[in-house]
């Protein structure tokens, strides 16, 4: 208790130097302070948003592996056409298979099939033109049509195991061959049935590029329901509660679907070229609908994209090895979402970093001052040291006054410097962001001008959306943010405390007297 009162006692008696001290220990707790509410708030921002987003791998067609293949002779070029042409397309079997694996935390898929109609109108886009032959002086008249949706008449044909006639032009068969995984929408029938396991792989519906409007969506994924389009609807005059008519395109079966919802598709509401949007075809329904109509007609032409959601960062390499050995072709390959998942974290990101970097050097600085500050305080009472050690106080108990003294300064000073740190951290976090976003938006408009474009956009990667940036940060001074404040005031203080450690125990309580005299 003594040794306290001695301590607040030589505060008071030394005003001056303790005010300096304590302006420096100000200063040191406010940069503290802001950088430590940034750096938290900004690692919990990033841990919240990597657990809110899957990482999730698709199947594709390697390029590259397609490529190397095509680099052989004549003969070699032939073989490795025929056996692309031989590719089966992944089926429910084999999705199935991949998705029993210890790395997945599940997956969902879209079973598509197209089937046409008898009572509805396609939503087609038909131009008519004139073309005159110079030779004849003859004009015929020529319709070009764009669809909204379904089948792709100007793709080429091939879906799932169907053969290809081998060719010498290589490049048409590199992309024919790849149309065959890719396109998976490349299907017979005017109106594409596109059939979600979950409401989880409706990710446009997710992602807000398509909304229902009227109705609900599907609640029974088996059930003989469906979602179409504002366009469709409007078109055909089709409502809520309706039952609507498709037809296989190979057999004449038909098929009565009720009608639950009307979606609407907000991707090309800027789009003045096309009067339908490219969804207008599309019918909404459950995988087990699109089941159930394979096992009763095996001639419906199909495709499956599966999404397989990763149990964690670490298990993309494993899973892929997996995957490949359970007998997913060579010559397709696992991507993820992992890169634009990154991407949308990497400004806040990099504030952490800087809000890290700046607190690191903020330390090894103010160590440094106090260290010095407090050396010079030492040399300045080498005489009231030198009276202690004489009265009989004894050199652990001196170091610790000393210590204490430095230390209820510091706490003073550090509980000031949190509550101005709390004011100042969410506008300095919010701008640090808003300079890291500057720079992001520059390095994209770079991008563009390399298109030739000022407006490319980034937003989308086909047809699904990618992980938004985080635009705010909400830096908050929390009980985290305090208890961490404390820590440094502590280690600081006994970083600068170490020369009063050494001269204390140096000092000779005789000799400091005889100098004074």
């Amino acid at each position: 208790m003594y040794v306290f009162k001695n301590s607040c006692l030589s505060i008071f008696r030394n005003k001056g130097r303790n005010i300096l001290i304590g302006i420096i220990i100000l200063v040191i707790a406010c940069a503290s302070t802001v950088t430590l509410a940034i750096r938290n708030t900004a690692e919990n921002l990033v841990r919240d948003y990597e657990a809110a987003h899957d990482i999730i791998a698709t199947i594709s067609f390697d390029r590259r592996q397609l490529g190397e293949q095509f680099k052989g002779g004549e003969d070699s070029r032939m073989e490795n056409i025929e056996a692309f042409n031989n590719i089966a397309s992944v089926t429910l079997e084999d999705m199935q298979n991949y998705g029993s694996s210890a790395y997945l935390k599940g997956y969902y898929y879209l079973y598509a099939t197209s089937l046409n109609s008898d009572s509805l109108s396609k939503a087609t886009d038909t131009f008519e033109y004139e073309v005159e032959d110079k030779q004849t002086s003859t004009t015929t008249s020529t319709k070009t049509t764009q669809s909204g949706g379904g089948n792709r008449p100007n793709m080429p044909g091939g879906f799932g195991g169907e053969r290809r006639t081998i060719t010498n032009n290589i490049t048409t068969v590199i992309t024919k061959s790849m149309e065959k995984f890719e396109s998976s929408k490349n299907l017979t029938g005017d109106f594409e049935l596109d059939g979600y396991s979950s409401y989880e792989a409706m990710t446009d519906f997710v992602s807000g590029n398509y909304q229902v409007t009227e109705g609900q969506m599907i609640t029974d994924f088996s059930a003989m329901e469906c979602v179409i389009s504002s366009e469709l609807a409007t078109l055909n005059e089709v409502a809520v509660g309706d039952t609507i008519t498709f037809k296989n395109p190979n057999t004449e079966t038909t098929y009565d679907f009720v009608v639950t919802g009307i979606y609407k598709d907000n991707t090309d509401s800027n789009d003045a070229v096309r009067m339908y949007s490219q969804s207008a075809n599309k019918i909404i329904t459950g995988s087990g609908v699109i089941e159930t109509l394979v096992s009763e007609d095996s001639s419906l032409v199909t495709s499956i994209t599966p999404s397989f959601v990763l149990a964690n960062e670490d298990g993309i390499e494993a899973f892929t090895a997996e995957v490949k050995e359970k007998g997913l072709n060579e010559y397709y390959t696992i991507n993820t979402n992992l890169e634009e998942l990154k991407n949308a974290t990497k400004s806040i990101e990099n504030v952490q970093t800087f809000a890290t970097t700046f607190l690191i050097i903020t330390l090894i600085i103010s160590s440094i001052v106090l260290f010095i500050i407090h050396m010079i305080n030492i040399r300045e009472r080498k005489y009231e040291i030198g009276v202690f050690r004489t009265i009989g106080m004894s050199k652990t108990k001196l170091t610790i006054q000393f210590i204490l003294e430095l230390l209820l300064v510091a706490i003073v000073m550090l509980m000031l410097g949190a509550v101005c740190g709390a004011f100042l951290s969410k506008p300095i976090g919010n701008r640090l962001l808003e300079n890291e976003m500057a720079s992001s938006k520059e390095a994209k408009q770079e991008i563009s001008q390399n298109f030739g474009r000022q407006d490319m956009p980034m937003e989308f990667r086909g047809n699904a959306a990618m992980p938004q940036e985080i635009t705010s940060i909400d830096a908050v001074v929390d009980i985290t943010v305090v208890i961490q404040l404390l820590g440094i005031g502590v280690l600081l203080t006994l970083i600068s405390s170490v020369a009063s450690m050494i001269s204390i125990q140096r000092f000779s309580p005789l000799t400091i007297l005889k100098e004074r005299s």
